[in-house]
């Protein structure tokens, strides 16, 4: 049985014997019993507005792992009389799907409503997705759809607009306590840990309960006559990996996490989520090329050495390799985060390419143009020309844009670092071009 999460839930079989899982024993009895989703199975949330109405949707449930999806699809059923049909997309295949669909027909033509609930049905294929949606439309089932990824990625758009998007949130510290309280309750005892190890213990669950519960029920399992200590507890049960892929949500997410914190110039919420994508293994060149692109995009000419260090770490990385190479990203992270911003060649880049766009092939006034034969200087190429090292403080204040166009300013530094600098001196060149036009 699935408490809290991602397999569909199965019945347990009365012939099997032995004894039944704490996460069994404590499977939530009502929509109100599910921690940590109130936002919607309370009185104001989707869940549980509809049924308060007697009338489900199609619907999508978005979440962590061991946040509550299966729990929540049996008990929307039990709650509003439907037949519940559980189906893995992980086991499944286009025959199991076809028995479904006519065993819902069956049903219906009985007077019984079926919701079909599919676990990770991201899973499925766009073809399979595809053949959802008759049955939907035809209210012939349900469908109640569990997944960890993406929606708008990992699933049809047509099977999407027909389904409401419910977002599940990582169960809470509180959530999590109240699960270690039930299982106290149910147990008749105390957690053999300290205050500190539980509360270390509820950490390590990472959101997922689940993954706490079962811990717990190893905890419970084991004759520990000594209450243990936090460390003691790290010891006594295996560490639990982050969650973490690295071609999915969770890489797309820290890495829009660890960019956002450099932007913002914050160097410990930076340094947090380059550790959290290191320590998940996500791969240190991939962060390296990140964090070069913030170079340019957020810090640019505001301070230029900005770029130069993430290069540098690049080259010391590649050459002391991993763990050692880490201290040289971390070193890059840091710089960037604590660099003065400026998005001004970010913003110039746009602006200039959509111009070069719209102007075509506009040829550059003849003045600036190379004149290597006789033909070319007799047809004007290179006449005028002011070479600037000649001219009076080094500028000459020439026309360089195509005939045919305006003057247009696509780059404008930021009065920060060393753009501010670059902002006066351009300030003095529009200033000489203006005095040797007599404007």
């Amino acid at each position: 049985m699935d408490l809290f999460g991602d397999d569909a839930e199965q019945q347990r079989d009365p012939g099997v014997t032995g004894p039944i899982p704490l996460a069994e024993r404590l499977r939530p009895r009502s929509l109100s019993d599910v921690v940590g989703q109130e936002h919607l199975t309370g009185p104001e949330g989707a869940i549980g507005r509809m049924v308060a109405a007697g009338q489900l949707a199609s619907i999508i449930l978005w979440g962590p792992p061991g946040t509550g999806k299966t729990t929540i699809a049996r008990l929307l059923a039990e709650a509003v009389g439907m037949r519940f049909a559980p189906l893995s997309a992980v086991f499944s295949g286009v025959a199991d799907l076809k028995k479904a669909f006519a065993d819902a027909e069956k049903m219906a033509a009985a007077g019984k409503r079926t919701l079909l609930f599919v676990d990770e049905i991201h899973r499925f294929n766009r073809a399979q997705q595809d053949g959802f949606l008759p049955y939907v439309e035809r209210g012939t089932v349900v469908l109640v759809g569990a997944t960890t990824e993406n929606p708008s990625f990992a699933l049809n758009a047509a099977l999407l607009s027909r389904a409401q998007v419910l977002v599940l949130h990582r169960l809470d510290e509180a959530a999590l306590a109240t699960l270690v309280a039930r299982a106290e309750a149910e147990a008749g005892r105390r957690l053999p840990v300290t205050d500190e190890a539980r509360a270390a213990l509820i950490a390590s669950a990472d959101g997922d309960g689940r993954f706490l519960l079962n811990q717990v029920e190893t905890l419970f399992a084991a004759a520990i006559e000594t209450p243990l200590d936090a460390g003691e507890v790290g010891q006594f049960l295996h560490r639990r990996m982050p969650v973490y892929d690295r071609d999915r949500d969770g890489h797309y997410n820290l890495i829009s996490a660890l960019h956002k914190a450099v932007r913002g110039s914050d160097p410990q919420a930076a340094l947090y989520w380059l550790a959290r994508m290191l320590v998940a293994g996500e791969e240190p060149l991939y962060l390296l090329r990140r964090l070069t692109r913030m170079a340019s995009e957020d810090i640019g000419l505001a301070d230029p050495q900005a770029l130069v260090q993430c290069l540098a770490a690049k080259d010391a990385f590649q050459f002391l390799g991993s763990p050692e190479g880490e201290l040289a990203i971390v070193q890059a992270c840091l710089y960037l985060a604590t660099a003065p911003k400026s998005n001004a060649a970010y913003t110039a880049q746009k602006a200039a390419w959509t111009v070069a766009r719209d102007t075509g092939s506009l040829a550059p006034p003849a003045n600036i143009l190379n004149a290597p034969t006789k033909l070319m200087k007799d047809l004007g190429y290179g006449a005028g020309y002011s070479y600037d090292h000649d001219a009076p403080e080094g500028f000459s204040g020439d026309n360089y844009w195509p005939d045919d166009m305006e003057a247009a300013t696509f780059y404008r530094p930021v009065d920060r670092g060393f753009e501010k600098r670059i902002a006066e001196r351009l300030a003095w060149w529009d200033e000489r071009r203006r005095e040797r036009k007599g404007e």
